[in-house]
């Protein structure tokens, strides 16, 4: 499954940025989240810089993990992640931040395929949904952090 969405959003990239590469956080702020491991943090070139999560996650029925790589480069103000292991037969997302007249253009795109055919037929049905909600949990987060001036949450491009 994929999807992809662009929002503007009244902050700068670097604040976007530097909130989304927080990943510690998200136990924080995105309620099926309930834990959040970090290890193997190390630098790749300049402003570029690698670590490893792994995620615990809870929903009505389903308690999984699963461990990513999340690469931060700060020089194009993009964060991708990528899978390691978990119930997932592929997930790689990337956000990326980008100047905008009105403040930033996030860009959202995530593609994923559980391993389980009941779990992938399940999700299918409320994914971009769910996706949807995701990326609210993180703009009413930069709200919090960086006020309240924004207009319509998420006001969307496309």
């Amino acid at each position: 499954m994929r999807h992809s969405l662009i929002h503007l959003l009244p902050y700068r990239p670097d604040q976007l940025f530097a909130m989304v590469g927080d990943v510690e956080a998200y136990p924080r702020f995105v309620p099926w989240i309930t834990a959040m491991r970090v290890w193997n943090r190390r630098e790749e070139s300049a402003g570029v810089s690698l670590l490893d999560a792994e995620a615990a996650v809870g929903f009505s029925f389903l308690r999984e993990r699963f461990s990513t790589r999340v690469r931060r480069d700060a020089n194009r103000n993009e964060i991708t992640v990528s899978l390691l292991q978990g119930p997932f037969k592929t997930l790689v997302n990337r956000w990326k931040f980008s100047e905008h007249p009105a403040g930033t253009q996030l860009e959202f795109v995530i593609d994923f395929e559980f391993k389980s055919h009941l779990l992938q037929t399940v999700l299918a049905a409320n994914f971009h949904r769910a996706v949807e909600k995701l990326v609210a949990c993180f703009e009413d987060r930069a709200k919090v952090l960086y006020g309240q001036d924004a207009p319509s949450p998420g006001a969307r491009v496309n």
